[in-house]
């Protein structure tokens, strides 16, 4: 399995931001225009939480609150585990698998380089399971 900065090479998660004292409509229209299940919540440069559907669907929609009255400070995890760059994809795939967590931001010391999910996992696994049949189909073939 390779490093978590490999994966991050393919896309720009550290867009997926959205600040405390932002709405949780706000954030929604984020998740959506991204196309993303999850938001870092960031303090400046400072990871402080992470906003997700989840959090929306638990604290928003189903406890009858407003979407545009709430702040997500309010609602957001703020205890939320990281990875390096340096960690390999089997890793956080245990960790969100044991955490029952959907996406992992990436943090170099303080700095946050950004953001994996599980799907870019399973897309990554999908890719060299690809490659190792393609290897396989060439080997035999010559």
């Amino acid at each position: 399995m390779k490093p978590v900065s490999i994966l991050l090479q393919r896309r720009d998660s550290i867009s997926w931001r959205i600040e405390p004292d932002a709405t949780v409509f706000d954030a929604l229209q984020l998740l959506a225009r991204f196309e993303v299940g999850a938001l870092m919540v960031m303090k400046g440069d400072r990871l402080v939480g992470l906003f997700s559907e989840r959090d929306y669907t638990r604290k928003i929609a189903l406890q009858g609150k407003s979407s545009k009255e709430v702040r997500v400070a309010d609602i957001m995890t703020a205890d939320v585990l990281t990875v390096t760059p340096a960690t390999r994809t089997l890793e956080c795939m245990t960790l969100m698998s044991q955490k029952r967590i959907r996406h992992l931001p990436v943090c170099d010391g303080d700095k946050v380089v950004g953001m994996i999910s599980i799907r870019d996992l399973m897309d990554d696994i999908i890719t060299d399971h690809e490659q190792t049949i393609q290897d396989l189909r060439t080997y035999i073939q010559s």
